[in-house]
């Protein structure tokens, strides 16, 4: 924590925002994942495109080189302390609303 300082979870803050139209956390852990995030920040840039409003997508991956980990170790560091801190999900969904007021 010294070197880097605290973690700050941007999603979450920027949800709070009126101009916000998607605040998201994904990850690239397995397959799955990496499609859904490749979805989520397919839909960032058609919100920026359509003029929606700003969109955030934040992106939890692993970095083995800094950690000092293999690439395994890596990916459970992620699954074991990242994401309980940083849960993945949709924080704000402005599209959400125009289909339910649809």
């Amino acid at each position: 924590m010294q070197s880097a300082g605290f973690p700050v979870k941007m999603c979450e803050i920027l949800a709070q925002i009126d101009g916000t139209a998607l605040a998201q956390r994904v990850s690239v852990d397995s397959p799955k994942e990496v499609m859904n995030a490749k979805k989520a920040i397919r839909k960032a840039f058609f919100n920026q495109r359509d003029g929606k409003g700003f969109s955030i997508v934040e992106v939890l991956s692993t970095c083995p080189t800094n950690w000092g980990l293999s690439p395994v170790e890596s990916l459970e560091r992620l699954r074991k302390e990242c994401m309980p801190y940083f849960p993945l999900g949709i924080y704000k969904d402005s599209s959400a609303k125009e289909r339910a007021n649809e």
